[in-house]
């Protein structure tokens, strides 16, 4: 029933104009009603609690989840005020004594889980599948060209490296039997002008990237992917002992991310959403924020299976992930309990 509604909503979305992004109101006369709105709903700045929260720049779908929630003051509407800290380039986000909440990919959480850090994956907001085109120079024509080739990540063991691996696994290529270095690049623009400038041979680029290359020359040598093939998910992440001291304010995150999503689907906030799409993840056409949306969970429950599949891949690169037990990583009962107080619906 969810996912029928949400089907039919993006339908609807994606029926709105560009008339309607120029209808929304800007300029003074916005910033202020925006303004009066916040002062008319929001607690007082003094009144807000401070959370430092931490997320990779434009890593996953979910992040637009974020944006919207402080472009809207979602945030402040539930007595909060959180700071953001952004890991930029071939860095793996990690939540830590000074920033104790991160927004980051489910890979991640599993990575420092593995290094002995007590976390928690407390919400999953989306499931990014299987996607993109795997793109090489113009030398490289065929699959069997990636062979002793460099492909360009963001970070090793994370969510667009795990793209990449089960993406080659569709070609019938392993990284290590066929001798293909995965190399750490940095955020998607990094990888792109790695590739452009050679010192990367092929990656995995969204379909918009894609075809600008595919028209200099680059060639396209994977676009189509089998049904139902999840790489990894966005979720949100704390350590155990501050969920254990402050569920409250992890309660009240999920809840305004949660209204964020809520927010994205309605067709009538069409222009703001954009925004909040261009803003964090760089997209500006319709049909691919669409796409996007449609990765993110109305009800952001952790799911063992996913996450296994996630620490499966990730085990040839670092086996030591194996050693994380899902069941404890995973804490649903905060979602749980909005979900069964209907505040997801």
């Amino acid at each position: 029933m969810i996912r029928t509604v949400v089907t039919a909503t993006l339908v609807a979305w994606a029926s709105v104009g560009t008339a309607l992004g120029q209808a929304s109101p800007s300029g003074p006369t916005a910033a202020k009603d925006a303004g009066m709105r916040q002062t008319m709903t929001s607690p007082t700045l003094s009144a807000l609690q401070p959370v430092n929260l931490v997320y990779a720049e434009a890593t996953g779908s979910f992040l637009v989840l974020l944006a919207i929630a402080q472009q809207q003051g979602l945030f402040e509407k539930h007595g909060l005020e959180v700071h953001t800290t952004v890991a930029r380039g071939a860095t793996v986000p990690k939540v830590t004594n000074d920033v104790l909440v991160g927004f980051i990919g489910e890979p991640a959480a599993i990575l420092q889980a593995a290094d002995g850090s007590d976390v928690r994956i407390v919400a999953s907001f989306s499931r990014t599948p299987l996607s993109g085109y795997l793109v090489g120079r113009p030398d490289i024509r065929a699959a069997p060209d990636l062979r002793g080739k460099r492909i360009g990540v963001r970070v090793l063991g994370a969510g667009l490296w795990i793209s990449t691996v089960l993406a080659l696994e569709q070609l019938g290529l392993d990284p290590r039997r066929d001798g293909i270095a995965l190399v750490p690049v940095g955020s998607p623009g990094e990888i792109l002008r790695a590739l452009e400038g050679g010192a990367i041979d092929a990656a995995l680029l969204p379909v918009a990237q894609s075809r600008r290359l595919s028209a200099l020359g680059y060639h396209v040598l994977l676009e189509d992917y089998p049904q139902g093939l999840t790489a990894y998910g966005g979720g949100l992440v704390t350590t155990a002992a501050f969920l254990e001291s402050h569920p409250e304010i992890i309660e009240k995150i999920i809840s305004a991310l949660a209204q964020a999503h809520a927010f994205g689907l309605a067709e009538k906030n069409f222009g703001q959403v954009m925004e909040a799409f261009k803003s964090s993840l760089g997209i500006a056409d319709r049909e691919t924020a669409i796409g996007n949306l449609r990765e993110l969970l109305p009800k952001p429950y952790p799911s063992r299976s996913a996450l296994e599949s996630m620490q499966r891949v990730m085990s040839q690169h670092d086996p030591r992930v194996l050693n994380v037990e899902i069941d404890r990583l995973m804490d649903d009962s905060l979602v749980k309990k909005l979900d069964e107080a209907g505040r997801l619906d």
